[in-house]
């Protein structure tokens, strides 16, 4: 398994999306030398995006959490989350009645945007059901998750209404630790079996998630997707989603893929990240 240099790996792409937990940050704070990067690419005048599942938070509040921690440079014009495209959907598809959902008041602000009547799931009774007209899964913090869940269950099994998975992360890795902590997708895959049906997931490895960066890119410049470099910490999201999409993809090893597997994560699982980066830093 060839380690490469991450700033020569970084030269040869005009624009880089990058994972956020993981990559930028951990629960520790930032990836260590990581504001060295966001100031190289601006002397070179490369162009960045933050592409997560990440749900939890407006890109405001994003962007916020990284000014907090010393990272000045990425501002919420630079965040591309799962969430937005949970807010499209329901702008389309979702005329009216109740939406509910699964997460904190602050995972609520890409629901709470579309105009609609939003309530968590715990608001949700026998006077209100029959009004619930979309269910939302944004994030694994912010409600009681055995009363919350097992609701969640019989809204579903109640209604037939659309169910969005607005972070289809399984797992986020622990600081400090080879431990991980069961994420929203997670919650969604079980409440999926149980209730016999197929939820809409937005995030990657999905490429609708790519697409829409792409999108807002192309609106402003001609961009190839040779011209763009996925950075990620994990095979089954970051680098399959990437790939999947056309894009070159470099796998760092500072969050959910460990310098001590990956060369067996990645010839077990067959996903092929194109460069292998011990971080994300430029030295």
């Amino acid at each position: 398994m060839e380690i490469q240099d991450f700033k020569s790996v970084v030269d040869a792409y005009k624009i880089i999306f990058f994972d956020a937990f993981g990559v930028i940050k951990s629960y520790q704070g930032l990836v260590p030398g990581i504001e060295k990067t966001f100031a190289y690419l601006a002397e070179q005048q490369k162009e960045y995006y933050i592409v997560t599942n990440d749900a939890s938070r407006s890109p405001q509040q994003l962007a916020e959490s990284y000014h907090r921690l010393g990272l000045h440079a990425i501002v919420p014009d630079r965040i591309v989350s799962s969430g937005m495209l949970a807010k499209e959907y329901l702008d389309m598809k979702v005329n009216d009645g109740i939406v509910a959902y699964l997460g904190t008041e602050n995972s609520a602000h890409y629901i709470d945007s579309s105009g609609l009547h939003t309530l968590p799931v715990s608001a949700i009774n026998y006077t209100n059901i029959d009004q619930v007209n979309a269910l939302v899964l944004l994030d694994d913090e912010g409600f009681n998750w055995f009363d919350d869940l097992n609701k969640t269950i019989n809204i579903l099994r109640n209604r037939t209404i659309p169910a969005i998975v607005a972070n289809t992360d399984n797992t986020y890795p622990l600081s400090g630790s080879n431990e991980v902590a069961i994420a929203i997708g997670g919650l969604a895959s079980m409440i999926e079996a149980i209730v016999g049906k197929r939820f809409i997931r937005f995030g990657k490895p999905d490429s609708q998630l790519f697409m829409f960066a792409y999108d807002l890119i192309r609106w402003q410049q001609d961009i190839k997707k040779k011209d763009i470099l996925m950075v990620g910490d994990t095979l089954h999201t970051d680098i399959i989603g990437g790939n999947k999409f056309g894009l070159d993809t470099v796998l760092v090893l500072t969050g959910n893929t460990l310098a001590a597997d990956a060369e067996m994560r990645i010839r077990s699982t067959g996903i092929m990240p194109t460069y292998i980066c011990e971080d994300a830093v430029v030295r």
